[in-house]
């Protein structure tokens, strides 16, 4: 697997090439030269679909899941499996096909790889296309989300490159056991000195019940991320462990290079050499995080509120234990304000290949306009009966999730274009009566992670403030020392020194490009 930095460089050195050439057609052109909307297109079209994938199975022509995206939606969607991991992996598959000239027709971009894309003629124009010819798409976005997407265009000329995702509500928050925390007779910590009696505790008192000292009190994962929660009490804005961008002393600043950060370090060392840290945090991939926590070993860790139904369901498959799991209020430290990270603009969501296919284009349009119309969201939520749900008593019942099973659902637009109250409705209106115990702790740790959840003021900030510097993009200096700090191989004065070297690397200009893009946003 090659590096990011060769990845990104040989896919732009290739797309530059393809552009001069002339082999990227433009969309523009090609809607003016075929009057036919998308909804007219004679058979049925399959077009390549890359997104987020967890580790379920890919979607095959013929199989149940492209059936049903072919009878919903008209359009046939192929979706090759390709590992995840954060991000990560899929990265670098994804600029290995780009570099092939093999472009998905339609998919997830990551870490700003759609700048380059824009630039380079390789992605589609979106901004007349999408009104025309998937109406739906640009109805779901309110109109100021797609002025921040104008403004983020790298081309300099306010068009539409890119679906942004759309959030009204926290999403994220720390969990813990609350389960444990009654049997050891805790309260629930709300300062970082109770929370540090909490980790104690659940470190040497046996929460579990299995005689052995196998718990965790918490951790993360690899790359110092999904360990927000961490960083929350000190006011930094995290996203899924990127640090991100919000008003430190009154001006919009990196969130790894402020004093924050360097006090959040601090105690998370502590947390680690105290062993209340998970030893293997910085070496864990998901699958072995996630594993940890379903086998009823970890006490608190972060994510996504709302896919904390899955952990409990396994977690019961696994250990045969029916955990309970609350939102850890943000534990008070003295001199900060802390809060769980909120982006209303979720990272884009999907590009389209500026083909010269016009069909493609078309049939990848109207897939875009019928998976965004709400009409269909809870039949996309479900998916195939007998896969993904089953009908019991006249009513659809989602069934237990099951990796070795189930096709990927890629298309979710109920979950980009997300509100509180619909993504509720869904869960408990397909919960089964098994699962309405695990439904019934998601939904009310959904309302209690609002309290803590703030928008931060990069909220949308756009990916070109990081061209040439894609170190920093990738967060490759802060990665070094944090994992560093962390571990206790750099004591926490090297911090200093990171910040002097971030500078000087490209961060003073990216600061610059940072706060003249948060000006020219809020004008």
């Amino acid at each position: 697997m090659i590096p990011k930095k060769t990845a990104l460089l040989l896919a732009a050195v290739i797309l530059a090439a393809i552009a001069l050439s002339g082999c990227s057609g433009n969309a523009n052109q090609s809607k003016n030269t075929n009057q036919n909307h998308t909804n007219n297109i004679d058979g049925v079209v399959d077009i390549e679909v890359w997104g987020t994938n967890i580790g379920y199975k890919p979607i095959t022509k013929g199989s149940p899941l492209y059936e049903f995206y072919k009878e919903k939606l008209g359009v046939g969607v192929i979706h090759p499996y390709v590992e995840w991991n954060g991000g990560t992996n899929y990265l670098n598959q994804l600029n290995l096909k780009i570099a092939a000239n093999e472009m998905p027709d339609m998919f997830t971009p990551q870490q700003g790889i759609e700048d380059s894309l824009a630039k380079n003629g390789a992605i589609a124009d979106l901004t007349e296309l999408l009104p025309e010819y998937a109406p739906n798409v640009w109805e779901a976005i309110p109109a100021e989300m797609w002025d921040v997407v104008k403004a983020n265009d790298p081309t300099g000329q306010g068009h539409i490159y890119y679906i942004p995702g759309s959030v009204d509500y926290g999403r994220y928050a720390g969990m813990i056991r609350q389960d444990w925390l009654d049997k050891l007779n805790l309260q629930m910590p709300t300062t970082q000195d109770e929370y540090v009696n909490v980790l104690e505790a659940f470190r040497d008192q046996d929460p579990n019940g299995n005689g052995q000292k196998d718990e965790i009190p918490t951790g993360g994962r690899q790359e110092t991320r999904w360990m927000d929660h961490i960083f929350a009490m000190y006011g930094v804005a995290m996203f899924e462990g990127y640090p991100e961008w919000d008003l430190y002393g009154g001006e919009l600043t990196y969130a790894a290079v402020t004093p924050n950060m360097k006090a959040a370090l601090e105690f998370a060392a502590k947390l680690y050499k105290d062993g209340l840290m998970d030893k293997e945090t910085l070496l864990n991939d998901k699958a072995k995080w996630d594993g940890k926590i379903t086998s009823d070993k970890v006490g608190n860790y972060f994510h996504w509120v709302e896919h904390l139904n899955l952990n409990l369901e396994n977690l019961a498959k696994n250990t045969g234990v029916k955990a309970e799991f609350s939102i850890l209020p943000i534990p008070k430290v003295e001199g900060y304000e802390g809060f769980y990270t909120w982006k209303r603009f979720a990272p884009p969501q999907w590009v389209v290949k500026n083909s010269k296919d016009e069909t493609k284009l078309k049939a990848t349009l109207k897939l875009l306009n019928n998976m965004y119309d709400k009409d269909n969201w809870k039949d996309l939520y479900l998916g195939v009966e007998g896969m993904h749900y089953t009908m019991k008593d006249g009513k659809a019942i989602k069934l237990p999730d099951d990796k070795s099973t189930m096709e990927n659902q890629v298309l979710n637009p109920y979950s980009s274009s997300a509100t509180l109250a619909f993504t509720k409705d869904l869960y408990n209106d397909t919960a089964s009566d098994d699962s309405k115990w695990a439904i019934e702790q998601l939904t009310k740790n959904m309302d209690e992670a609002q309290k803590y959840a703030k928008v931060i003021a990069g909220d949308g900030i756009s990916a070109s403030i990081y061209e040439g510097f894609p170190d920093i993009n990738n967060r490759t200096l802060f990665v070094e020392y944090a994992a560093k700090i962390i571990l206790g191989q750099y004591p926490i004065s090297k911090f200093d020194e990171f910040v002097e070297k971030w500078n000087k690397s490209g961060g003073e200009e990216v600061t610059k490009r940072a706060r003249e893009w948060y000006s020219k946003v809020h004008q």
